[in-house]
């Protein structure tokens, strides 16, 4: 198997976990313990449940979501490493080892569809698409500008991850793209939870929808965090 680019750090073991471990508390030694154990037997779980549902024919909308969430995927771990390395707020860590379970989750399905990761040979920070790329360029810069304005890109991220998801589903009917995207939803409603708490922490007020409307948006923030099914 060719080795994968994003680091397999603690959850990004776990591969297809809904990953509200990751996404907030338990910094500690014994929070980490409690989410190895937990990433262990949901990661167990889910690839005996991926494994037990028939490999299908893909349609050319499923293989262009499959494409297209890799990347996106990708770029919110990248987007996330470069803001944990900078201002050291532990959100980010976490759901940079989120995101790399999400990225994780797509190379599963790729491997599954016999399908070639966009992603083997880029380094960080690097996609193949020039939209991601500029996207990426946009948002990592923006993130650098200050804490604030790293949480608020951090929001934004979940909601296109959300919107986008969400909009390749509709095109999908295999039963594992769906329970991926199943759980890729679940891990970024909690991620767009956590960073609007991190940012009312900061006394602004939490995130500025700019996709979501603002009743769908404040459904999601007002809800407690998913666990998976």
């Amino acid at each position: 198997m060719k080795k994968k680019r994003f680091p397999l750090t603690l959850c990004a073991a776990a591969l297809l976990l809904a990953l509200t471990g990751c996404g907030g508390g338990g910094d500690g030694p014994a929070g980490g313990d409690a989410r190895a154990a937990s990433a262990s037997a949901q990661a167990a779980s889910l690839r005996s449940e991926l494994a037990s549902l028939p490999l299908e024919s893909l349609s050319e909308a499923e293989t262009a979501g499959l494409y297209a969430m890799r990347e996106e995927e990708q770029l919110a771990h990248d987007v996330y490493d470069a803001s944990a390395a900078l201002w050291g707020l532990q959100v980010f860590a976490n759901i940079t080892d989120s995101e790399a379970a999400h990225a994780e989750a797509m190379t599963t399905l790729l491997d599954r569809y016999a399908l070639a990761d966009p992603m083997q040979g880029l380094s960080a920070g690097q996609f193949p698409t020039p939209a991601m790329q500029t996207l990426f360029d946009t948002l990592a810069a923006r993130s650098r500008l200050g804490l604030v304005q790293a949480l608020q890109v951090g929001c934004e991220i979940e909601e296109l991850d959300m919107r986008d998801i969400a909009a390749h589903a509709q095109a999908a009917d295999n039963a594992d793209i769906l329970r991926v995207y199943e759980e890729l939803l679940r891990g970024s409603r909690n991620h767009l939870r956590a960073f609007h708490a991190n940012l009312e922490r900061q006394g602004v007020g939490g995130c500025t929808p700019v996709l979501l409307d603002r009743a769908e948006f404040d459904a999601i923030v007002d809800a407690p965090m998913e666990t998976s099914r």
